[in-house]
């Protein structure tokens, strides 16, 4: 049996966690530049002193959901193609489908949220190879 679907759902889902983990990328970029940014803000005429004092504790915790991004896209991504080679021929389709099911769940959760695309495709493909089951042949001998 062809496991071409939860194959293409898995790399999408692969994807998707790379764009995730480009973004925690920009995110870790941001975490050193805090001067930058309270000049930016302070550029502003609209935003006073007390905005900017409110807003530099948001950008310090930047840097650490960037590297929750990082993390968790690499390892869901590890996680994907080891779910694809598992796919591949048939060999332990349930195995990968448990794998996916619990990656695209768990960094859904630990992101809240932030991964929900990436976890629905792996979601999908998850359950897809749980369900689908081989056609059986009908023996006509038998009757």
């Amino acid at each position: 049996m062809k496991r071409t679907v939860e194959v293409v759902l898995s790399i999408i889902g692969a994807f998707v966690y790379g764009l995730g983990a480009l973004f925690g990328g920009l995110f870790r970029m941001l975490d050193g530049e805090n001067e930058l940014m309270q000049e930016m803000l302070q550029e502003d005429p609209t935003v006073t002193q007390n905005q900017i004092d409110e807003i530099m504790p948001l950008l310090d915790t930047i840097g650490s959901l960037g590297t929750i991004m990082i993390v968790g896209a690499i390892i869901s991504i590890v996680a994907g193609i080891v779910a694809m080679f598992l796919f591949k021929g048939n060999s332990k389709p349930k195995a990968a489908s448990i794998i996916l099911l619990v990656v695209g769940g768990v960094t859904t959760i630990i992101t809240f949220g932030g991964a929900i695309f990436a976890g629905i495709f792996y979601i999908i493909a998850g359950i897809m190879g749980l369900v689908r089951k081989p056609k059986q042949e009908i023996n006509m001998e038998q009757y």
